[in-house]
């Protein structure tokens, strides 16, 4: 361990550290916790008193690393159990048509879960009927895409 002067770099990668961490914790995006990591190795190299150009190129080769090899892994996991909201949560839903759905003409219209929503027919050749049963396999914009249901679908 050195003299005071010799753990200013120290200070300040542990000052990094503690940043990234309260980013991290307000975002909680997986945002800084890579950089978090590379601060920490710095930090730890800094009170070992060795060079700041070494502690900068050890902080930029550990930080990549761990966003490269683990971000993946962690996004993964980190969503795992997040809920689909709004227009995601329409593919697989039953859908209705309250008005003639025909992709020719453009018009189209199917209620999910009691929303209306425009809509489009998976089959570009055929309309789809009033009354008709549909299942949303997909959304382009603001349109939900059906498939019309048929028996054991």
């Amino acid at each position: 361990m050195g003299t005071l002067s010799t753990l200013q770099p120290a200070f300040f990668w542990l000052a990094a550290l503690i940043v990234f961490l309260v980013i991290e914790i307000i975002t909680l995006g997986l945002t800084t916790i890579w950089f978090a990591g590379g601060a920490l190795v710095a930090t730890i190299l800094a009170v070992l008193g060795t060079s700041v150009w070494i502690q900068i190129i050890v902080f930029i080769i550990v930080s990549c690393v761990l966003l490269i090899f683990t971000r993946p892994i962690a996004v993964k996991y980190f969503n795992r159990d997040r809920v689909r909201t709004n227009v995601e949560s329409m593919v697989g839903r039953e859908a209705i048509v309250v008005s003639e759905v025909d992709n020719l003409q453009g018009i189209g219209r199917v209620t999910v879960g009691g929303q209306e929503w425009a809509a489009r027919n998976m089959d570009e050749n055929t309309p789809l009927k009033v009354g008709t049963v549909g299942i949303v396999r997909a959304v382009d914009g603001v349109k939900l895409i059906i498939e019309e249901r048929k028996e054991g679908n």
